[in-house]
């Protein structure tokens, strides 16, 4: 019987064993909804944690991020230009410090991407690259005609290039923030769509009072 009892107790103690041994199981995957927050603009949506993954960026450019740093810097250098002419040719002062704002802002952005095409190995536009194609940009003849005007002709003719060639900026931003892949030029494309889309409403405020 003692024995009997024995041989019980050291079954028992291998079943322990045995069932202390197994891993606990895995647990399962997130599945709560997680809520993305819109680009500026759009309203925040919710989605799964699959497709949650999928949406955020990489440090690995793709052909749609140079496109946009190399047309972008074109575009940026002509609104420099045009910034460069009001503080000898407009008569407003808030225009011109608005003119003062773009250039302070859109300067370093140049440099920055400047500096984001060489460290990708990718070619820097020169300061005679063309620009078909780029929305928003001012046309030859409209630039020499804001060269040649001054006072409240140079003001109105100023702001309604100026807010042209702002949305063209957004509108690209807009593209790359759908197709691009490199966190930083989603943060650049953000920051452009914020910046300019202030400014826009400013202008607008400008190009009213102006007549």
């Amino acid at each position: 019987m003692r024995a009997a009892l024995l041989l019980l107790a050291a079954a028992l103690s291998l079943t322990a064993c045995s069932a202390g041994s197994e891993p606990p199981p895995r647990a399962s995957g997130p599945t709560v909804p997680i809520i993305v927050p819109g680009r500026p603009g759009e309203d925040a949506r919710t989605v799964g944690p699959a497709e949650a993954a999928t949406l955020v960026p990489t440090p690995t450019a793709n052909a749609a991020d140079v496109k946009y740093v190399q047309d972008m810097i074109v575009h940026h250098r002509q609104a420099l230009d045009m910034a460069d002419l009001a503080p000898a040719r407009a008569r407003s002062v808030p225009l011109k410090g608005l003119a003062s704002r773009i250039a302070d802002s859109q300067g370093p952005e140049i440099q920055f991407m400047t500096s984001w095409l060489q460290q990708q190995g990718q070619r820097v536009p020169d300061h005679h690259a063309g620009h078909e194609g780029m929305p928003g940009m001012a046309a030859p003849d409209q630039l020499e005609s804001l060269k040649a005007a001054s006072g409240e002709d140079f003001d109105r003719l100023f702001l309604d290039l100026m807010i042209a060639h702002h949305r063209g900026a957004i509108t690209m931003s807009e593209q790359v923030l759908g197709a691009g892949s490199h966190i930083k030029i989603e943060e650049l494309a953000n920051e452009v769509s914020v910046t300019q889309g202030a400014e826009i409403r400013r202008m607008l405020e400008m190009r009213a009072a102006a007549g």
